[in-house]
């Protein structure tokens, strides 16, 4: 699964710019035993049916979303600069000097009004999109659109995937990338019973691609594979830290966009104890992913979350620890399980 991370994490795709994950995806899980079905829909979600030992009484799903947050070029000014607007949660002040990469031309750096020229109050804020800037290395807009470069183009963190110390490992996209190496790890293994695998677009922008997506399958219970923000540093005290690194999966009981299935939150951490499975919850109410929109779909889905607890979300080095993501796919193949037999 590690690898398979790595791989992911390398490749670029923003909210609605998936191609790269998914042509990845689809390559390994081509040569996957027992695929029944594997396809792509209009908005560009992967649809995967895989056959189990026995065959299903529920129909069940397991979800996680192919994109990560990134920006995308608004103007080409005269002077060789391009401005900016977000792709979904990211903060500014995350983007400034660092590097980019503009998918198919290069990279470049993002800059921002030099702070000698801000007047005192403007120090003291925080920037905003608005003042990003895009530098490529040319200096008039004909050279900037000889690139290749255009309104409307991706632009993507540039980092590279670094083991840190303490089995932990950081790089963009860890979310969620991880949910989608997790299934991969689960695709090419003998399942229990027959599962759909769904690898969602758009999640960043707003869980558009599960929307779709569990329309047309209407399951009856929902697993999604996720990563969540950890607060765990210095100076940040009892709940604040929402939650922590090293103490294994992340079991949700609500967050802004979802009410989980109780009984199913019960259960998975009634399985944790029983596999010995580091297990833990988080200690605010804050943030959402696909579960928000696939919960409501037709007419309502049992839905659990699991997630990997991540230091500096969205940003160009997420960190997370191996041990959570282990964690967190064994728990994933034991709900899987138990949500057919239910």
């Amino acid at each position: 699964m590690l690898n398979d991370l790595k791989e992911l994490c390398a490749l670029n795709g923003i909210s609605g710019e998936e191609s790269e994950i998914r042509e990845y995806l689809i390559a390994k899980i081509k040569n996957f035993p027992d695929i029944l079905e594997c396809r792509t829909d209009a908005l560009g979600n992967l649809l995967v049916y895989k056959k189990g030992r026995q065959s299903a009484k529920h129909r069940v799903m397991i979800g996680a979303h192919m994109d990560e947050v990134g920006l995308i070029v608004t103007e080409i000014r005269s002077d060789g600069t391009c401005l900016l607007d977000t792709v979904g949660g990211v903060e500014p002040d995350v983007c400034i000097g660092r590097a980019v990469q503009i998918p198919g031309v290069g990279f470049g750096v993002i800059g921002c009004q030099p702070v000698h020229q801000l007047t005192k109050k403007e120090r003291e804020q925080k920037p905003d999109q608005k003042q990003l800037i895009l530098h490529v290395g040319v200096d008039s807009d004909e050279k900037v659109r000889e690139l290749g470069i255009f309104p409307g183009m991706a632009v993507c963190y540039h980092s590279e995937w670094t083991e840190l110390g303490g089995g932990r490992v950081a790089s963009k996209a860890i979310d969620d990338r991880f949910g989608c190496a997790a299934m991969l790890k689960l695709l090419e293994s003998e399942i229990a019973y027959d599962t759909w695998f769904c690898f969602f677009v758009q999640e960043e922008i707003g869980l558009r691609g599960s929307k779709t997506a569990a329309y047309a399958i209407d399951p009856e219970f929902a697993l999604i594979l996720e990563t969540t923000t950890a607060a765990d540093l210095d100076n940040v005290h009892d709940d604040a830290a929402v939650c922590y690194l090293g103490r294994g999966a992340v079991v949700l009981f609500m967050d802004r966009a979802t009410i989980y299935d109780k009984e199913l939150y019960q259960l998975a951490f009634k399985e944790a104890e029983n596999a010995k499975i580091p297990c833990q919850t988080k200690t605010r109410i804050a943030g959402g992913n696909d579960a928000g929109s696939v919960h409501i779909s037709r007419n309502g889905v049992r839905t659990l979350a699991i997630s990997i607890p991540c230091r500096y979300l969205h940003s160009p080095y997420c960190t997370a620890q191996i041990s959570d993501m282990n964690a967190s796919l064994q728990l994933a193949e034991r709900m899987l399980e138990r949500m057919h037999e239910l």
